[in-house]
């Protein structure tokens, strides 16, 4: 199996580029193949509640956002969340059929924009292209999710297309996309000054529903989902396929850790994991620059706006050179087309509450991520975990570096592991968001995600 190392320590951060950053070279290893994941008898969930909405009588242009085949929704139990799941049917010309659906996870304050920038720069369209049923969750507070609004509600505001979407929230008029980041670009400074003042107004009114945290997510949106998802798609196995981006990832690998802890089996039949960690401590991550906000937010109880911070930032960043740090926590130089790359700026990021940015904070303090109680970390019940990983870094990510990735990568079983970090001295280089969607990830990512999901599904 390849898995890549660094040529020296990672923490004494000799390098071979003239900075900071480790170089890695690759080695060959015994790659024995993991003994067949037995499935274990699950406990089984109340069944979820859940809708699939026709998108061809989406008369309304704010739901045009959804370039999905199917948006379907799923009701989080004992709350009044409903979840968005955007699904890619596998392509017809597929020659294999795929023996378990796939399911995408985003990063922090994201959306399902970021694996469908274009058809052309599209991650969902790419895996659905090899034949799998791809299955992005919108976690809650995220995109096209909703709060307070039944199911039935949904699809007639669908149907009838409402001229404003302001009873569904979560859509583009609510306080959990400020600025209607998930729906409509913004087309000017004024455009933005004036949508910035609108969405602020709306977002004090409904400070209450920004209350959740890391561990919200894990327990109760992933799970729901993955029932809905296997209730759509009835693999054999009862097992998923998964992917997640950044914090997405860091939620996969803490799926695993719990079930493992509890001898219980994940639901997974591997997993990948693009640009996470769940210890940052080694690593001169960026992420460091927004601990600050974290505690005074968590005292105030006022949620974090990412995207009024990147959307102001964006428009500031071609009048004042100081902000030029901006663009390489995204994106690596002459990576992301610039039209595709303001797209995602502008539409990709939404608030979110100062209780989650408290929890993953605790990614950079002793034993990394920790749950809510500050009792159970993560990365300890990792290694009990029999589910294969891919792990995978960017060269020149700034936000998850490397040697952050390899603090994670370390502690799983060598034959369950396979870790990359893409990236050639020369170029193409690799920042946070160009593992989903830079120039140069259609044939130096993918295949790498492609081969691996290959292997693990016909396993």
């Amino acid at each position: 199996m390849p898995f890549l190392v660094p040529s020296t320590d990672l923490r004494s951060l000799t390098t071979a580029f003239g900075t900071d950053r480790p170089y890695f070279t690759p080695i060959r290893c015994p790659d024995p193949r993991p003994e067949p994941l037995c499935v274990s008898a699950r406990r089984t969930p109340t069944p979820s509640a859940g809708v699939s909405l026709d998108l061809n009588k989406k008369n309304d242009p704010l739901w045009s956002v959804c370039t999905a085949d199917e948006l379907h929704y799923v009701s989080v139990p004992n709350s009044d969340w409903n979840l968005a799941l955007w699904r890619y049917l596998p392509s017809p010309q597929t020659t294999e059929p795929r023996n378990h659906p796939l399911l995408l996870l985003s990063g922090l304050a994201t959306n399902a924009i970021g694996y469908d920038l274009s058809p052309e720069s599209s991650f969902a369209r790419s895996m659905s292209a090899q034949g799998y049923d791809t299955w992005i969750l919108e976690v809650r507070g995220a995109g096209l999710s909703t709060h307070g609004t039944e199911l039935g509600e949904i699809n007639g505001l669908l149907e009838a297309g409402q001229n404003r979407a302001t009873e569904v929230t979560g859509l583009s008029q609510t306080p959990l996309n400020i600025m209607e980041v998930g729906q409509r670009a913004v087309t000017s400074f004024a455009d933005f000054q004036e949508r910035f003042s609108t969405g602020l107004e709306d977002f004090q009114k409904q400070l209450g529903t920004l209350d959740w945290d890391f561990d919200h997510y894990l327990e109760e949106d992933v799970p729901v989902a993955m029932e809905y998802i296997r209730t759509q798609c009835k693999p054999e196995d009862g097992k998923l396929l998964a992917i997640g981006h950044s914090m997405g990832g860091i939620l996969l690998y803490a799926m695993l850790s719990r079930s493992s802890s509890q001898g219980q089996d994940s639901g997974f039949a591997s997993v990948a994991t693009l640009g996470s960690s769940l210890d940052y401590r080694p690593s001169k991550s960026s992420l460091k620059m927004f601990l600050p906000l974290a505690n005074p937010a968590q005292v105030l109880n006022v949620p974090v706006p990412f995207g009024a911070i990147y959307t102001a930032l964006h428009h500031l960043v071609s009048r004042t050179p100081a902000l030029s740090w901006l663009k390489p926590q995204v994106s690596a130089q002459d990576m992301m087309d610039p039209e595709l790359y303001e797209k995602l700026v502008l539409n990709n990021f939404c608030t979110v509450p100062a209780k989650l940015l408290l929890q993953l904070a605790t990614a950079f303090e002793e034993g990394g991520l920790c749950d809510r109680s500050g009792t159970f970390f993560y990365k300890e019940h990792l290694c009990k975990s029999n589910v294969p990983i891919l792990a995978l870094g960017g060269d020149q990510d700034l936000i998850c570096p490397p040697e952050a990735v390899y603090e994670t990568v370390k502690v799983i079983p060598e034959h369950l592991v396979t870790f990359k970090v893409l990236g050639e001295l020369g170029g193409p280089h690799y920042a946070h968001y160009d593992l989903v969607g830079g120039r140069g990830a259609p044939e130096g990512v993918y295949p790498h995600i492609i081969e691996f999901l290959n292997r693990h599904d016909r396993a």
